[in-house]
């Protein structure tokens, strides 16, 4: 594991929800439309076990991006699936966080036993599928105008990864 990722811990909360609300302020990396507060955000971090972890990066003592496995769908039979999310801190772009932190999401989803990680991603966002198809990433869906956010509708991309 990089030196700078470890599991999250709750007192990383603040942050991570910093991290969350820029993202969803001002991009369509998240298809959320409102800033979420730490109390929202609790039960979401709460979803993350040893089997969904939650990582962070950290650097200099403080948490600039972060990974998670989620469960992808509530049935049984979509246990061995999981979602991935990422998010980097707009102001550490391009060093390598987000590759580091999937990375190492990925060997935790393979050590979990999962078969399967999905990512959904924004049609708009050509960072994120970039990156995604370098980690062997391929589309397996495209879901036309689905969301609505900053006055338009987004096209949903579902990309899947098989570990």
């Amino acid at each position: 594991m990089d030196k700078n990722i470890r599991k999250a811990n709750v007192s990383d909360l603040a942050r991570i929800t910093d991290i969350y609300n820029w993202a969803v302020e001002n991009t369509t990396a998240s298809f959320d439309i409102n800033s979420h507060t730490i109390e929202q955000r609790t039960e979401w971090f709460a979803e993350h076990d040893d089997r969904h972890p939650l990582i962070v990066y950290e650097l200099e003592g403080k948490v600039v991006g972060y990974a998670s496995l989620s469960e992808f769908r509530s049935k049984e039979a979509y246990d061995s699936t999981c979602e991935m999310s990422v998010y980097v801190d707009h102001e550490y772009h391009n060093r390598g966080i987000g590759k580091a932190l999937i990375e190492e999401i990925i060997k935790l989803g393979k050590d979990n036993g999962f078969h399967v990680i999905i990512s959904v991603i924004s049609a708009d966002n050509y960072i994120s599928i970039e990156i995604h198809k370098k980690f062997g990433f391929v589309l397996c869906g495209d879901i036309k105008q689905v969301a609505f956010k900053f006055g338009r509708y987004l096209d949903c991309l579902f990309y899947q990864l098989f570990i």
